[in-house]
């Protein structure tokens, strides 16, 4: 294994075994929950908004270690964040893992999370990765609905 991936896999068993953020937030204002059909992972998010900011936030659930893993992250990445500049980091989250292979990618909000960039270059795992991020922007931007996968 070359450095990359002997950090990628540190980095990803190290949140899945030990996920930041982790429960459920009880004086949460917001919440999504979301769901891949395909392989049974579930997440919920949970939000407190206070004015513009992410106050707080937490996830549960149960699902695989990419999936779990992402969620940490995610939660790290954008606790104490305004909402304008979360909805930034997931967008260019979701450009980064989306892109297609070869493809370059760069980005001076994304940090620690550009460790998850690897996932691109395994179709089958991306949902893994990106439900976390699809189901927080449903919580902040639709609260209380469900979000699929598929």
């Amino acid at each position: 294994m070359n450095d990359f991936q002997d950090l990628y896999q540190e980095i990803v068993m190290d949140h899945n075994r030990r996920p930041r953020n982790f429960g459920k937030l009880d004086d949460a204002t917001s919440f999504a929950n979301g769901f891949n059909p395909l392989c049974g992972d579930e997440i919920n998010v949970y939000l407190k908004l206070v004015g513009d900011e992410i106050a707080d936030i937490a996830f549960n659930g149960d699902s695989c270690a990419i999936s779990k893993s992402s969620a940490s992250m995610l939660t790290d990445g954008v606790k104490g964040k305004k909402i304008s500049d979360a909805i930034q980091i997931f967008e260019s989250f979701r450009e980064m893992i989306t892109r297609k292979p070869g493809e370059d990618f760069s980005s001076d909000i994304l940090g620690d999370l550009e460790i998850l960039s690897g996932v691109s270059q395994f179709p089958a795992r991306i949902k893994c990765a990106t439900l976390p991020w699809h189901t927080f922007h449903t919580a902040l931007t639709e609260n209380d609905q469900s979000v699929s996968t598929e």
